[in-house]
């Protein structure tokens, strides 16, 4: 599918669907990136569909506290905890899964929702450029390492547990370029400071949401059909957030005009979270490996869907399987003992 800037507009002008209810009574939901923004509407919307727990997974401590105020003031909802997260340093995402691992409790929905735009090259901690793995090394491994737990809700409460990957509609846009596949490792080139020009770190973003559908759509592929999970890869459209804070002029009075022509509310955005994480229940087989907007099933973009994309995708999987599994063994562990192999997966 090609996404037109024509119909990209119309999108937006469109009135969002509302918000999908269901009820959450017992089931525990983590939302990564919760003290502002989507995230954070999205767990007032849960709070409100009486979840058993919710957990705010925040990057900062102070923020997440008001946050959870935030949902008690809004909502009345009292089972909010705070768990702190960093999606740029491993050793942060490695605490929260041990953390949960110590918890034992039950895990039905993950929102992967944080996620940030970096204007130029700049390097975590890890030594990966930050826009690279806090949007997609960074939710895989947090993803991976808590899918045991999604798994064995489903196996002793007899549900589906659904993973949301928060990705975009510019990942129409985005393309892995031929000098990127034509390197031995593309996420090595990608991460490559002297190969993150200006020009290459402004579709940065587009390219990060570009590999959370090949994420999701890879996790897919490597699923059995009878596994009781749903992963899905879901676009809230431009929405009026602080993600693009880090914005300098003239980029800032650009993105201010054009939000207020065409922008959706954080609110608004949220409702396809929440779609994605209880909507089409009865139903929910069909949104497996599937990308989201404005409420539907969309097909993904043509250079996903293309010969050359299922190439890439297959390459980054692995790539990022061999990253990440550097940065934690638990992670090949849990890919031979819950997914498809390769030499399994249907071309």
């Amino acid at each position: 599918m090609r996404l037109t800037i024509t119909q990209t507009i119309c999108d937006q002008r469109t009135k969002a669907p509302p918000v999908e209810n269901a009820d959450l009574s017992g089931q525990t939901a983590i939302i990564v990136g919760a003290n502002t923004g989507l995230g954070l509407e999205a767990v007032k919307h849960f709070a409100k569909m009486n979840a058993g727990r919710i957990i705010l997974a925040c990057r900062n401590e102070a923020k997440g506290k008001v946050a959870i105020e935030n949902v008690k003031q809004e909502t009345g909802y009292t089972k909010s905890e705070l768990w702190l997260v960093d999606l740029s340093k491993f050793s942060s995402i490695l605490e929260f899964a041990e953390k949960f691992d110590r918890d034992g409790g039950r895990l039905d929905l993950l929102v992967m929702n944080a996620g940030i735009i970096m204007p130029q090259y700049e390097a975590t901690p890890d030594n990966w450029e930050y826009t690279l793995q806090v949007n997609h090394i960074g939710t895989s491994l947090l993803s991976l390492l808590l899918l045991p737990h999604l798994l064995k809700t489903a196996k002793q409460a007899s549900t589906t547990p659904r993973l949301v990957v928060v990705s975009s509609e510019l990942h129409y846009w985005a393309t892995i370029s031929k000098k990127e596949q034509e390197s031995p490792k593309i996420l090595e080139q990608l991460n490559n400071e002297e190969y993150c020009t200006p020009s290459v770190m402004k579709g940065r973003y587009s390219l990060s949401k570009l590999l959370n559908v090949f994420f999701i759509r890879a996790l897919n592929a490597h699923m059995l059909p009878t596994m009781p999970l749903i992963a899905i890869a879901v676009n809230p459209g431009y929405c009026t957030t602080e993600l693009r804070r880090s914005f300098t002029f003239p980029f800032n009075a650009i993105d201010w005009v054009t939000e207020k022509a065409l922008a959706f509310t954080g609110e608004e955005g949220s409702r396809q979270l929440v779609y994605a994480a209880v909507g089409e229940r009865g139903d929910e087989i069909k949104l497996r490996g599937s990308y989201i907007s404005l409420s539907q099933i969309k097909e993904s973009s043509d250079f996903v869907l293309s010969e050359e994309g299922t190439k890439v995708q297959d390459r980054i999987w692995a790539e990022t399987i061999d990253v990440l599994s550097q940065v934690s063994p638990k992670v090949r562990t849990i890919v031979r003992e819950h997914l498809l192999d390769h030499a399994q997966v249907q071309p």
